[in-house]
Order: C-alpha cells, then structure tokens, then sequence
C-alpha cells in the first residue's frame, strides 16, 4: 500500500513536495536494499539508530523547519510532514532524533535564548544532539500541572530534585527538557517553569522501564540534586506550563499518532496479494484506509495552520484522539482479516513478527502523549468555547 493512494484532499500540499517525496521513496529504497529498514510498527519509539538519522540530516532532512541562519533546512511544516509520514509508512528507525526534530527544536526557538539557540539546533540539525521528554512522573501523566519535581534558586543557578517516568530515550539521548515547579502559586499551572538538562549529570540516575516485549525504551529519571547554571532555564520562570502545552501541539498532531501500526497494514495487503482476496477482506482493508486517509487530512490540516501561525490545540487533541484509537483497532482487524500466529521470536521483518510486535506495542497508543480521556476534556472545552 504506497502511501499516495490517500490522496491529499482539501490540504493541498505544495508542487515542490511531489519531487521531496519521491527522493525521500529512493533514499528509503536504499536503505531498505541496505538492511537497516525492516518496516517494523511503533518505529519512530523504538528504532534507535543514530548513524541513520545521520545520513537523514545530510540530505536536509532533521531541522527541516529551522531557520538556515540555525543550522536548519529553512523549509516549511508540510514539507517537513512530507518526509516523515514516508519514514514512518516505511518503519524506518528515526526515533534518536525524534524529540529534538519535533518539538526540542521549535521550543528552544521559539522560547531560547540566542546562545541557546546557537548551540542547539545547529547540532539538531546534524543530526548530533538528541532529546528527551521530562514532563511524565507518577501520578502526574495525565494531570500535568501537579508535578512534584522541583527546581529551587541556588547562588549559582538552580537545583532540581524529583524523579520523571516515561523519559523514552533518557539512557541514549544528551538531553532532556524537564518540567520542574519554581513557585508554590494557588494556580498549579503557574509556578511552572523548563530547564535543559544534561542526561550525562553525576547527580541523575537512569532506571529503565521496559516494555512488554522486554524493549529498553522508557525510563525513570532520578534527578538526584542536579545543579544547572542560569542558561539552563529555558524561557522565563513560571513560563512552563505554556510552554508545555504549545510542545503537546507538536506532540499530538503529527502523523505518528495514525501511522506507527501502517506498516502491518501494509504487510497484511502483501500478504492477501499472495491469496485469493474474500469480499469480506478487500471491503474490511478498504474501509481502514478510508479511515486513515481522513485521519491524515485532519493531521495535515493542523500541519497547515502551524505553517500558517495559527493555533491548533483541540485540532491536535482530536488526530491524536482519533489517530491512536485507529492505531489499537487496526491491529485486531488485522488479526481478525487474516488469522495467523503472533511471533515475537520469528524471523524479523515477517508478517508474524511484525504482528507480535504491534500486539505487544497496541497498550501504549491512547496512553503516551496524554490519555484520550484527557484529550477529550480538551476538545469538549474547546468546542465550548468556539460555539
């Protein structure tokens, strides 16, 4: 299933990304040819390979929305959507410089300091300085605001103390953008502020969290008296949770949240090409991607209106709503249209392997980047709001 079947619908997408996509399809072919492409599912979490994020920033492809001046491709949003909805329909391993290209970048940008500025994204943009999230703790994933780790004033700076859960990429990456409380306010969402922590600091201790299929992806992060100079606060104090909720935008509304169980889908297709299709399973296949194709035109609709300055918030609430629930319900209606057995243990790459892997990964969609419980309270304000 090449991902042009679904079309672009009422978000055009500029002329100039028909030839990007087309030599994003070669490079990928290549690597593909090469081994390092096994189009697994959830491959933007836990396809860690720094050597081919390397190779993606020497075509310009990691800080394509970063202004040249910083490194960066100096490129608009949809472009920036073309590449990585074709990395991701591929299963290729982007996940190293997943967090600094989607939202670590456009934060320091936007809320950075210049030095900041000048020593992040240039190294974003080589594909050499990879972040991590520091937002989750226990019992604050889904309530935010009442986040327990604390970033107090010292003579030279801040010391922070607390521990963060969910940290993908902590024990790999050089940073992390961490939600700290800098002020006891009657309104938990002031009081809040970002610091940019170095995941290699003597007094931060990594403990791992593994998934179902034993996979070191997540982790707790101790931060056990962590000392940061003043140029590691990022934006003003108290500036957090806004800061915070501008970065959920980038984090909800992108074509992940829909596309990390496509490349089963694109397994179950071949696998039915090589049998005699039922009714039943052409109508079943066909009706997912119908589902997939409006999931994207909404995605591609909060893609536009980031481009444009616009907000999108609930917007990017309802892809990821929508797109996450696809995701868990795409994997039982591949079990259900072609009944085979899971193997975690088989050959990479094979059609079992493949589903063992989206099976063991389906738990986590609705629950990373915010529950669709959560997510649901903010689109109904927000139509409340609007009406």
């Amino acid at each position: 299933m090449a991902l042009s079947v679904l079309g672009t619908g009422a978000v055009r997408l500029p002329p100039e990304t028909r030839q990007l996509r087309q030599e994003v399809r070669d490079f990928l072919d290549a690597e593909r040819a090469a081994g390092t492409i096994l189009g697994r599912p959830d491959s933007w979490l836990t396809g860690w390979d720094p050597a081919f994020t390397r190779r993606l920033a020497e075509r310009g492809w990691v800080g394509m929305a970063l202004p040249r001046k910083y490194g960066g491709g100096g490129r608009g949003n949809l472009e920036r959507y073309v590449v990585i909805e074709e990395l991701l329909a591929a299963g290729a391993p982007v996940s190293a410089h997943w967090v600094a290209d989607r939202q670590a970048g456009p934060s320091i940008l936007r809320h950075g300091t210049e030095e900041q500025r000048r020593h992040f994204l240039p190294r974003i943009a080589a594909g050499a300085c990879f972040f991590s999230i520091g937002m989750s703790e226990r019992n604050s994933g889904s309530d935010l605001a009442s986040v327990r780790t604390r970033a107090e004033r010292t003579d030279n700076g801040w010391r922070l103390t607390g521990t963060k859960m969910w940290t993908g990429g902590a024990h790999v990456n050089d940073y992390a953008i961490v939600l700290a409380r800098t002020d006891d306010s009657e309104d938990r969402h002031a009081g809040l502020s970002q610091f940019i922590v170095d995941l290699r600091d003597p007094h931060l201790r990594i403990e791992p969290i593994r998934l179902l299929s034993g996979e070191h992806t997540f982790n707790y992060c101790h931060l056990e008296g962590v000392e940061l100079t003043d140029d590691a606060l990022l934006g003003r104090p108290g500036d957090g949770w806004q800061q915070v909720t501008g970065e959920l935008a980038l984090e909800r509304s992108g074509p992940e949240r829909f596309l990390s169980t496509l490349p089963l889908l694109t397994a179950l297709v071949g696998q039915l090409r090589r049998t005699t299709c039922s009714p039943d399973q052409h109508a079943r296949v066909g009706r997912l991607t119908a589902r997939l194709s409006s999931i994207r035109q909404l995605s591609l609709g909060v893609a536009a209106a980031l481009e444009a300055g616009r907000p999108a918030d609930v917007h990017a609430a309802l892809v990821k709503d929508l797109g996450t629930r696809f995701e868990g319900e795409l994997v039982n209606e591949v079990r259900e249209i072609l009944p085979v057995a899971a193997r975690f243990d088989a050959t990479r790459g094979t059609f079992p392997e493949l589903l063992a892997t989206a099976i063991l990964h389906s738990p986590g969609y609705t629950l990373r980047g915010g529950t669709n419980e959560i997510l649901r309270g903010i689109i109904t304000r927000g139509l409340e709001l609007s009406s």
